[in-house]
């Protein structure tokens, strides 16, 4: 398990976009298929700082909409832009450049078994030429920030589930990056590892100021991010509203259970819910959870 002592973790970069512009901006966004338009006039935003939780059943497009945002998919309908770039106007060429400056977490982790930890971390800093003595720092700050820095040698086969999915983030957040997709980061894992990642996520939101874009089927997942932060003074992760952490919080923090009525006290988390192609719900989580709608008690009701 992460411990709640403060770790070092890289500082985020400079974003393209202009203070005060998203982003993420999906603008009446259609993307379909053989068997017809499978996302259906998306619209939403991502403003800096912001947590944003896609939420909704297998197959309501989650997936889809991080594709489409890191440039792997175009649309067949409408614009995305990301960090002030609308990527429908830029080729191949530029696009690959522009995944350069994008983390993404995969599902399942994506690592090269081939290749160790430290060089998986590292394949993208190889790939824009920065210096071995500076490639060596980073590696290691980025593996201390999820406490895997023992497993530099070892390979993705000598891994769990839940450490392949760590090295995923620290090479997610190696190179420093302004905005960070997870694709359902904790799916397969257990309640206690996917604590840890969630808790991952968490800090680099509150300590380094990372914009996220998760996708999830895990409701409990949407709601740590929501209802817990980082203490900046005691680098403990505790309910929103607690300026001190003690043992009660840790214990609190670990069970990520809903709560309500917290003050804004961290960077927003916003919800969105999609149902049939299209956004169903967008926001707080604590409107989720107040929501009257039918199908949104039965969704939440499912999840649990």
């Amino acid at each position: 398990m992460i411990s709640d002592a403060p770790r070092p973790a890289p500082a985020a970069r400079d974003t393209e976009a202009v203070p005060d512009e998203p982003l993420i901006a999906f603008k009446g966004v259609h993307i379909g298929f053989d068997e017809g338009d499978v996302l259906r006039g998306i619209s939403f935003e991502v403003w800096p700082g912001e947590t944003k939780v896609l939420l909704g059943e297998s197959g309501a497009g989650k997936t889809l909409i991080l594709k489409l945002a890191d440039g792997l998919l175009r649309p067949t309908a409408g614009q995305i832009w990301v960090t002030g770039r609308n990527l429908g106007e830029m080729p191949e060429r530029e696009l690959l450049d522009f995944r350069r400056r994008i983390g993404f977490v995969f599902q399942e982790g994506a690592l090269f078994d081939s290749m160790t930890v430290a060089e998986n971390v590292s394949f993208r800093l190889h790939e824009e030429n920065v210096n071995e003595q500076e490639i060596e720092t980073r590696v290691h700050e980025a593996l201390r920030f999820v406490e895997l820095e023992d497993t530099v040698g070892k390979f993705p086969s000598e891994l769990s589930g839940g450490m392949r999915r760590r090295v995923s983030i620290a090479r997610a957040l190696v190179d420093r990056p302004p905005l960070v997709f997870y694709d359902s980061p904790t799916a397969g894992l257990d309640p206690v590892t996917s604590q840890t990642i969630i808790t991952l996520i968490l800090r680099g939101r509150d300590a380094q100021g990372v914009t996220s874009l998760l996708a999830t089927q895990r409701v409990q997942d949407a709601f740590g991010l929501a209802n817990f932060r980082l203490d900046s003074k005691t680098g403990r992760v505790v309910p929103l509203g607690n300026h001190h952490g003690n043992g009660r919080d840790r214990r609190d923090a670990g069970s990520f259970s809903p709560a309500r009525n917290l003050s804004p006290v961290a960077p927003p988390t916003n919800i969105l819910v999609l149902r049939d192609g299209q956004i169903y719900f967008e926001g707080a989580a604590d409107e989720l959870l107040r929501s009257s709608d039918e199908y949104l008690k039965k969704f939440l009701a499912s999840a649990e």
